[in-house]
């Protein structure tokens, strides 16, 4: 691969004059202009990028975090923030935390060595404090760090009113619940939202909530404990769409059926709720339109384009399938 040396003595002209034309920074004449990117081409010379962001300390990369890859969530998530980005000339780092916050602080240490010119976060442990510390323009997903930082997000609650909502109007007298993480903001509204529905009712009690997690395993595990707790239980509202699955499987393993015996709804929309038998009916998120707004959004504030908006809740949308 050739250097900036011999594109310099290609073109017949200093490697000062090379830095210029590649950086577009400083005075060149066209004629030299024109004989360096000659050289450039004859030579096929690629500038060295992790010397070119040492320099100019930009890189046209931005890191993006995300807690569970295993969640499927997330890469759609991914694929909707790498699309934006790479349509608008960027390059994305993808790092997996597991939800564990030594981890996710090693991967924020890694990546401002790295001059990267922002971030994406999907973060349950990052505070203002420490997003404050990094100076590096950020925008958070799904979960809301503060309210000076930008954020994308959804309406939860409204959406777990929906869905409890919709239950009922099927006729199901006996709603529970299968919450996500009691430290993950959107499960509190999720749960918040059924709670406001059903908290009412003269049935109602708190063994009627079971702990989700967000998990396949664990839900199966929960809701095999729920139904023979509460074998009247007729109907479940899933934190998420893995909850909602592992509910489906659990539902099947003491022999029953869904949606005639237990109708299920779950939250998220991702593409594995169409391949689930039967279909599950879910609150669908705007997934590719979250990871697009939060992309393009972090890319006006890096570039310093005017946007007034910084905080954005977009609306969900129930779709019903087999699963009721």
């Amino acid at each position: 691969m050739a250097s900036i040396k011999e594109v310099a003595k290609h073109a017949g002209v200093s490697v000062a004059t090379v830095s210029r034309v590649l950086n577009d920074k400083g005075y060149v004449s066209e004629d030299a202009r024109k004989r360096v990117q000659k050289a450039i081409d004859e030579l096929d010379y690629r500038p060295n990028a992790v010397a070119r962001s040492l320099f100019k300390k930009t890189s046209k990369t931005i890191g993006l975090l995300v807690p569970d890859i295993v969640n499927p969530f997330f890469p759609e998530l991914a694929r909707a923030v790498e699309d934006t980005l790479s349509r608008l000339g960027y390059t994305v780092i993808l790092c997996n935390t597991d939800e564990r916050k030594e981890k996710e602080q090693s991967y924020l240490e890694m990546m401002m060595q790295k001059y990267i010119d922002g971030m994406i976060v999907v973060s349950n442990t990052l505070s203002a404090t420490q997003v404050k510390k990094y100076n590096i323009p950020l925008v958070s997903i799904d979960r809301e760090i503060s309210k000076e930082l930008p954020s994308i997000m959804v309406e939860n609650k409204e959406g777990a009113n929906m869905a409890v909502s919709f239950l009922k109007k099927k006729g199901r007298k006996r709603v529970a619940h299968l919450r996500g993480p009691m430290h993950i903001p959107n499960a509190v509204e999720r749960c918040a939202g059924y709670l406001e529905e059903v908290g009412h009712e003269p049935w109602f009690e708190e063994s009627y909530i079971a702990e989700g997690n967000y998990d396949m395993k664990t839900s199966i595990e929960s809701t095999l404990r729920l139904l023979m707790m509460h074998p009247e239980i007729d109907a479940i509202f899933a934190g998420n769409d893995l909850s909602a699955i592992g509910a489906i499987k659990a539902i099947h393993k003491l022999g029953k059926k869904v949606p005639e015996d237990i109708a299920v709804v779950g939250f998220d929309g991702i593409m594995l709720s169409e391949s689930t038998t039967p279909e599950l009916t879910t609150v669908a998120q705007p997934i590719y339109e979250l990871g697009e707004l939060a992309a393009a959004t972090l890319v006006k504030i890096i570039e310093q384009q005017p946007d007034m908006e910084h905080f954005y809740k977009l609306p969900v949308q129930l779709i019903e399938r087999q699963s009721t």
